[in-house]
């Protein structure tokens, strides 16, 4: 069994700052909704930039959201991050202004992007919307890989050889 440990809220900081995008949680119509988004966090503050769809129109109407990161090397070894709060869409031209610098510094290339949504079968609309994530509780886990119970294989168990035999299952060595 693999060990799984309770990590820091430095280790969580630092991998929240490190990944920039994860899956994004909300209930809407008294269903689950997840989505896959980037964000940026300054400070305490998580800022998530999408276009206008189904997943504003549910954070809207019910800010209870969680985000979910994970930065994962193979089975063994991964982290992950689960962030639950509320989420405020930011209507004043300034701070949608200084929240879009924030995603520009940290990926020029996704900002076009994500600013560009189909409206109709005619065109393309700017249809953004930025949302502040207050966090209320951050929780994170990670492995390395290790167990600290080294448990033995089924056929290392006492008897399993006698057992099989019993049963009239054929064993092959070898």
């Amino acid at each position: 069994m693999l060990d799984i440990d309770e990590m820091g809220q430095k280790e969580i900081h630092e991998l929240l700052h490190k990944v920039g995008h994860g899956h994004l949680g909300c209930i809407g119509e008294g269903r689950p909704y997840v989505v896959p988004m980037h964000y940026y966090l300054k400070d305490s503050e998580i800022y998530i930039f999408t276009t206008i769809g189904m997943k504003t129109q549910y954070m809207d109407a019910n800010p209870e959201v969680c985000l979910q990161i994970e930065e994962i090397h193979d089975l063994l070894h991964w982290r992950s991050v689960v962030v639950t709060g509320q989420v405020e869409r930011l209507t004043e031209q300034r701070d949608i202004d200084q929240a879009m610098l924030l995603v520009k510094a940290r990926n020029p290339k996704l900002s076009p992007a994500i600013n560009r949504t189909w409206i109709d079968s005619w065109g393309r609309a700017e249809v953004i919307a930025i949302y502040r994530l207050y966090p209320s509780e951050m929780s994170g886990r990670t492995t390395d890989g290790v167990s600290s119970q080294a448990l033995p294989s089924p056929f290392a168990k006492e008897g399993y050889q006698e057992q099989k035999l019993r049963s009239g299952a054929e064993i092959k060595n070898g």
